[in-house]
């Protein structure tokens, strides 16, 4: 028998092996909708009802800002938020409108220890980056407060971030990127006020910034609201020498605070 062979054998091992648990899993833990709690067929999957309620983000959209468009005015259009103020990070791409099943699965995700969700969420983020994964050279999550860390025993961004690594094949960096200041939490701020509360907030250690010099990277966050959290993390970034730096999130506010 060939190497060939050996491989197929030792495949047809593996899953005849992981089968029986995953038969066993599924009995535990019956597969069900992610947004209602809905019986599904497989695990990881939105029901028809959830998933008609879902507005995805994709074009046409500012090519900077990624805010959706609700009609086509030609490629390379900018939104007048992104002429006026541009932002400080090269390119924002997000996966859906944060609303209704969107904001459950952020919530849950975020709150609910459902870490589970996050090799799905990963997926859509994926499919929105607009070929900005692909081209980047590594992807770094926005970091947690150690303090917070603790309390809340991981990162969504960094799961997200993880997932999003291992279906990309992409460099994982994440212990570049720190928050060195502990901050207050951004729900219920203004615009100012998220400003004001992770300025300076995040670093990254001098033995640390050969990880970002003169590379392309890819930051990772949950949600997208004023664009507070991730400027701050881009101008760390860009401080280290990072050329570019594309920010995507699975979910983003259009025309509201969260």
């Amino acid at each position: 028998m060939g190497i060939v062979g050996h491989e197929i054998t030792l495949s047809r091992l593996r899953a005849g092996l992981i089968r029986p648990w995953t038969m066993l899993a599924d009995l535990v833990y019956p597969p069900a909708c992610p947004g209602c709690g809905v019986s599904t067929g497989a695990h990881r999957g939105l029901c028809p009802i959830c998933w008609s309620g879902i507005r995805l983000i994709e074009r046409p959209y500012c090519e900077v800002l990624g805010s959706p468009f609700s009609h086509d005015l030609g490629s390379g259009i900018l939104s007048a938020e992104a002429i006026a103020d541009p932002p400080v990070f090269d390119r924002l791409r997000s996966a859906a409108v944060h609303d209704g099943v969107v904001r459950d699965l952020v919530l849950n995700l975020k709150y609910r220890d459902r870490t589970d969700l996050a090799p799905m969420m990963a997926g859509w983020m994926l499919r929105a980056s607009d070929g900005m994964v692909a081209a980047c050279d590594a992807i770094v999550p926005v970091p947690l407060h150690r303090t917070r860390l603790f309390s809340r025993k991981y990162n969504q961004a960094a799961e997200l971030a993880r997932h999003l690594a291992r279906l990309s094949g992409k460099p994982l960096l994440p212990a570049t990127l720190l928050r060195s200041k502990r901050t207050s939490q951004q729900v219920g701020l203004g615009a100012r006020a998220r400003q004001d509360n992770v300025r300076g907030a995040f670093t990254i250690p001098a033995a640390r910034a050969a990880d970002v010099f003169g590379r392309r990277i890819v930051l990772v966050d949950d949600v997208y609201t004023t664009g507070a959290t991730v400027s701050a993390a881009t101008r760390a970034l860009k401080k280290a020498g990072a050329s570019d730096v594309t920010v995507l999130t699975f979910a983003r506010a259009v025309g509201e605070l969260i």
